[in-house]
């Protein structure tokens, strides 16, 4: 059983899951690429008060945008489901029997996931499809815009896992009026939906990579499916949120990621906790 641990690791995330222990861990959360077939790249930008600017914001003062660089990565692959496989195969060797697995991908290759964890954790295993909408970006007018991601949950034991329910943030009704004044105080647990906003592109969270997820969202998976002292462990980290939310709750963790500009963002953002940085 590790303990105490804090570690970023810079190689390949099967040779790093090759390293740890069966059983080590409490809760895996993984966010690979998506198999957009593209490029996914972000840009870095910073506002400044400029009455000739290019943007008006708050007040209707004007602003002018100073770009501050890009990050991304190409997301195509030729047998994305041979990629993950092995994968994710390691991620239930190293789960204790009371862990959770969660995926968090999109809407073109979740029904083929499901299908493989299916096959590795066993269906009856399989606890929630989660669905995290969010009202941001560009809209088509071809189709229904794609505002949702999913995160698939799976239990190693769905009888006896982790499920800390008073530890849930509450949410405002959605038609307060149709409660009491005091359920509308208190408001709701969340359902198997959860609206949150994406991070914000001008906001304090942003980071500038490229597939950076929201703290909140983080946040929730982490205080309702792991305790105290807990070993949380994401294999394609990215920008290091679960790390993040598993730092500020009393979590340990181990990040891994091949990409350098991943590598140096989650030294930065988890710096207050003074990871361990290995190289593999």
């Amino acid at each position: 059983m590790l303990t105490g641990v804090r570690r970023i690791v810079h190689g390949d995330n099967l040779a790093a899951l090759a390293g740890l222990s069966d059983d080590c861990a409490d809760l895996v959360y993984v966010d690979p690429p998506f198999n957009t077939g593209g490029r996914q790249e972000r840009t870095r930008i910073r506002t400044v008060r400029d009455p000739d600017g290019d943007r008006t914001g708050f007040g209707a003062h004007r602003y002018r945008t100073q770009k501050l660089g890009a990050s991304g990565f190409d997301d195509a692959f030729d047998d994305y489901l041979g990629f993950l496989e092995p994968r994710f195969l390691e991620a239930r060797r190293i789960l204790n029997p009371r862990g959770s697995f969660f995926l968090h991908v999109d809407c073109r290759e979740v029904h083929y996931c499901k299908v493989l964890l299916d096959g590795i954790f066993g269906r009856e295993s399989f606890m929630n499809e989660i669905i995290w909408a969010y009202d941001y970006g560009a809209r088509t007018r071809r189709r229904w815009p794609a505002k949702h991601d999913t995160i698939l949950w799976y239990a190693m034991d769905p009888r006896s896992y982790v499920f800390e329910y008073e530890e849930m943030d509450r949410i405002p009704y959605m038609a307060p009026g149709l409660v009491g004044k005091e359920k509308a105080a208190r408001g709701k647990t969340p359902t198997d939906v959860w609206w949150h906003t994406i991070v914000s592109p001008t906001g304090r969270e942003k980071t500038g990579y490229a597939t950076q997820k929201p703290l909140g969202v983080l946040e929730r998976i982490v205080k309702v499916h792991s305790r105290k002292g807990d070993l949380l462990v994401d294999f394609f980290a990215g920008s290091g949120t679960l790390g993040v939310a598993a730092a500020k709750h009393g979590r340990d963790f181990v990040l891994v990621d091949h990409h350098p500009q991943a590598i140096g963002v989650m030294r930065e953002r988890l710096r207050a906790w003074d990871p361990e940085i290995v190289t593999l």
